[in-house]
């Protein structure tokens, strides 16, 4: 990075590209303050801001690689600037300031990437992002009347910009990247031609800029910086993932499952902790360890499962229920958040409260990562789990390091990774257990090995159904989370949205062509098709598993070469193919590594898809055989059991990919 001094400012530069430019009648940096509102309600946020003072620090007093900003010259400095390689170091001058402006250069025709999971947009560009990590909501558009309704019953119907996993970091087209280092709340805002403005409610402690002469280099960069995963667990080639919560009943289902041909890597029981019954419906029992009621004989039965090279999943969160047996010891411990009275605070899930477990505590983080998950669930044989709830840090509690809990919120996914990471490491299973979680923030990528795309609907929505998993997995992607994977026919069923044998269908082909494929009944199983209730649905899946068994050699690789440089599974076409631009604003398709090309049907009654093939290869059509030139357009069949997928035609693993269409 380079700085340089102008008569009336400054420029900063990277790999000669312009980020920064400061001058007196353009200024780039603004401070000020605001008076935040901010209600929660069951991982639903209402945030608003009232702007005090908002303030243009247009004198720069350039010294260097120092630089100190004030409003004008003359008056009193707000911030010193010092630049160190790549990165901006900010330093606040006046402890009163709490909100903070940063515009960078921006160009009319650039594409902008990133922003954590991003569901709704992977182009960035001409809208503006919060970046606050919360349910996502149901529907996620405002103009949908199950998203009215959802808004109306329990305020959560969502927007296109709320995420489960949000990170400030964006992947600019000019060929850089710049991560703004803060957990308070921002907003990347890219709607004007000239600039983007980042806003942060908080002084960021510095600025990071990343720059690369092409995109998979970025990435790489990106990567190294926050965190690879490990190669996959080789069990999970061996098939599906099957979500079931049955009981002990969960059992015979998976092996009527397996008699129909379904190829099965592993058994994930959420309900393996038991239930408790509300008005609301059947609800976990939040005191992770095994139910022998619901389950008798587990661990026998995981032994039984383990024989047949099947692992056992199961379930936890950061939470502890009141009624369940470790509450006492953690609350006898302190090791729960307080509430302002200096007593354990109570959160209340619906006729259940709960205790948050203090993880800035690093004795109550050492205790839930032993106590919990090392001894009740790793050493009891259960070989991953979904790690859930990690947006659902409360913003009125008092936590043990002191730090305001609307700075720690954000952070906290990250915290919460981490704990679970610390449990499988104390067991020697990294790289063999496979937790999953949907909730994220900077640094993420460090602890979590699979990111899951949170509670679509269970429908094929523009904003919330199948198509918004390739968007999350291309976003997430781009900052170093190498694999992502999704429910296999959605999550969220309200206000008599149910799923159709067509939905399942088509999300396992999706699913075929992901690092995991993975099913799930959904939140209401009794009203929605599963898996094992329709013939036809249960025969198509069994083929889809077959194909994902048989890509393993290939996703080995592919998982090999995340490990090694940090490029994900699922990549955006532009990754390999930067001279096209007409790829930097595909969505709906995804590179599977550098060969294959997915594009799934993702709308309902589509036997045909329309799709852009990338210039500089020639591409094989999967099912037909035929051979396309890169650059154009093509329409091709897409009958249920034939997602469309091409290969290139100088691809090393071409004889693999040609053998898909004898499945």
């Amino acid at each position: 990075m380079h700085l340089r001094n102008m008569a009336d400012g400054f420029e900063l530069t990277i790999n000669g590209t312009p980020v920064l430019r400061h001058t007196t009648e353009s200024p780039s940096i603004f401070v000020g303050k605001g008076q935040e509102r901010m209600d929660m309600y069951r991982g639903n946020f209402d945030i608003e801001d009232y702007v005090v003072e908002r303030v243009a620090l247009r004198h720069a007093a350039v010294d260097g690689d120092n630089i100190v900003l004030s409003a004008d010259e003359g008056q009193p400095p707000k911030l010193r600037l010092h630049i160190a390689q790549d990165t901006v170091r900010i330093e606040t001058l006046d402890p009163s300031i709490n909100r903070f402006w940063l515009r960078t250069v921006a160009e009319k025709d650039e594409c902008v990437w990133g922003g954590g999971e991003q569901m709704s947009y992977f182009n960035m560009r001409g809208r503006k992002f919060p970046l606050w990590t919360s349910e996502p909501g149901v529907g996620r558009d405002k103009t949908t009347e199950i998203t009215f309704k959802a808004d109306v019953s329990s305020k959560a119907g969502g927007d296109y910009y709320h995420t489960n996993y949000p990170q400030p970091t964006y992947i600019s087209s000019r060929h850089y990247a710049l991560h703004v280092e803060t957990t308070a709340y921002s907003v990347f805002d890219f709607r004007r031609d000239t600039f983007h403005e980042i806003e942060a409610w908080a002084v960021p402690e510095h600025l990071e800029f990343f720059a690369a002469d092409t995109f998979k280099n970025l990435v790489g960069q990106l990567s190294a910086r926050f965190g690879r995963q490990p190669e996959l667990p080789d069990w999970v080639y061996n098939g599906a993932i099957i979500g079931l919560k049955d009981g002990e009943q969960s059992f015979a289902r998976l092996e009527r499952i397996r008699a129909a041909g379904v190829k099965v890597s592993g058994l994930w029981c959420e309900d393996w902790v038991g239930l408790r019954h509300t008005s609301f419906g059947a609800r976990l029992f939040w005191d992770w360890k095994a139910n022998e009621e619901r389950y008798p004989a587990l661990r026998q039965k995981i032994a039984e499962l383990a024989d047949n090279n099947i692992r056992f999943l199961g379930y936890v969160n950061p939470y502890l229920c009141v009624d369940g047996s470790f509450f006492p010891e953690a609350e006898a411990k302190g090791y729960f958040a307080k509430n302002d009275a200096g007593e354990t605070a109570l959160v209340d899930f619906g006729e259940f409260d709960c205790g948050v477990v203090d993880f800035t505590n690093p004795d109550a983080m050492d205790w839930f990562a032993e106590t919990i998950i090392g001894q009740n669930m790793l050493d009891f044989g259960l070989s991953g789990w979904m790690a859930d709830f990690g947006e659902y840090l409360p913003i009125d509690i008092h936590l043990s390091n002191g730090v305001d809990a609307k700075l720690m919120h954000n952070a906290w996914p990250t915290i919460w990774a981490e704990v679970n990471a610390k449990a499988v490491a104390s067991r020697g299973k990294i790289g063999e257990t496979l937790f999953f979680m949907r909730a994220g923030f900077t640094g993420v990528q460090a602890h979590c090995p699979l990111l899951w795309g949170g509670d679509q609907s269970v429908d094929f929505t523009r904003h919330d159904g199948l198509v918004t998993v390739m968007s999350g997995a291309l976003s997430s992607g781009l900052l170093g989370n190498a694999y992502h994977h999704s429910d296999i026919g959605g999550y969220t069923s309200l206000f008599g949205n149910i799923r159709t044998a067509e939905l399942i269908m088509r999300w396992a082909e999706m699913g075929a062509f992901a690092p995991v494929m993975r099913t799930h009944e959904g939140n209401r199983p009794r009203d929605n098709l599963q898996i094992d209730q329709d013939e036809a649905v249960l025969k198509h899946f069994a083929r889809m598993t077959s194909i994902y068994v048989h890509l393993a050699p290939y996703l080995k690789a592919l998982s090999k070469e995340a490990a090694e440089t940090g490029l994900p599974v699922q990549r955006p076409l532009f990754l390999h193919h930067e001279e096209d631009r007409r790829t930097y604003e595909i969505q709906d398709a995804y590179l599977y590594g550098a060969e294959l090309l997915i594009a799934p049907v993702w709308q309902a009654g589509q036997n045909e898809r329309t799709l852009y093939l990338p210039k500089g290869a020639e591409w094989v059509h999967v099912w037909s055989g035929a051979t396309h030139d890169g650059g154009q357009e093509v329409t091709v069949a897409a009958p249920l059991g034939q997602p469309p997928a091409f290969f290139r035609k100088d691809a090393e693993n071409a004889g693999l990919f040609a053998g898909i269409r004898t499945i």
